[in-house]
């Protein structure tokens, strides 16, 4: 929900033993062979981050000239509630059964969902979880929906391949997993689909939700895509936002959630 929270500045900070304590658990690994300088240095790294009373709860060797440190401190900072602002999609989660039935009567056909998993990126944990028939989490994936032909491509899928699968399938949604983030190589390969997109002509023609574990809503439509969505997201979530937009741009005015409000 997007907005501010109403009333009072409301500060919060971390909790570990008693409320707003501060206590705060980091963990890092330095370029250094471990002992006792390990150790120093990693207290002292915390303690340029901001952290007080920095203790290190674990050190152990990562290899002769690396060292992993557990460490405890107290953050002093606090956070106001009532001034985030979240820049997320709106629309109303719907189950499987009601998305079935809103696609019947407002397509009157079955929405066709392509995915994948862009350029170099050979995960499909995430493109699975949301297409896959048997889904994540006890959430049954796209492939389960009686209204909607899912088609997953799989990984290492070009964007060139994407888009003419997609424009093969008509596609009405396209879904775009990225799991890959080293050197924000995620951005780089989304950034390449868009254009890919764009150059085909189908820049406004085609739903076009990407997924991953560093990806939000704002990073997304910062792309040049409909929506993003993070972990925790669901096949429902997916379809849910997909349909909402359909209706958005097919001059439905009123969404899902207004409706079910009338009955």
């Amino acid at each position: 929900m997007n907005g501010a929270r109403p009333g009072a500045d409301y500060i919060v900070r971390p909790y570990g033993d008693t409320m707003n304590d501060g206590r705060v658990q980091l963990s890092f690994t330095l370029p250094v062979p471990f002992g006792e300088e390990a150790k120093e240095a990693g207290r002292q790294l915390a303690l340029k981050m901001g952290l007080e009373n920095p203790a290190i709860a674990h050190a152990e060797a990562m290899g002769p000239d690396f060292t992993f440190l557990v460490l405890y401190g107290e953050c002093t900072q606090g956070v106001d509630m009532s001034a985030i602002v979240l820049d997320q999609p709106e629309f109303e989660t719907l189950d499987k059964a009601r998305l079935d039935e809103l696609i019947a009567d407002s397509l009157g056909r079955k929405l066709v969902v392509v995915g994948a998993s862009i350029e170099t990126d050979a995960h499909t944990v995430g493109i699975d979880a949301i297409m896959n028939m048997k889904g994540y989490n006890g959430h049954k994936g796209l492939e389960s929906y009686h209204q909607i032909r899912a088609l997953n491509l799989g990984a290492q899928v070009d964007s060139v391949e994407l888009v003419r699968r997609a424009i093969a399938e008509r596609a009405d949604v396209v879904l775009v997993s990225q799991v890959v983030t080293q050197k924000e190589i995620h951005v780089a390969n989304l950034k390449r689909l868009r254009r890919e997109l764009d150059k085909a002509g189908l820049g406004a023609e085609v739903i076009v939700v990407v997924g991953g574990p560093r990806i939000t809503h704002e990073l997304a439509r910062e792309l040049g895509f409909d929506a993003g969505f993070g972990p925790g997201s669901y096949a429902e979530d997916v379809a849910s936002f997909a349909m909402h937009e359909w209706l958005r741009r097919h001059g439905h005015q009123r969404t899902p959630a207004q409706e079910t409000n009338d009955t």
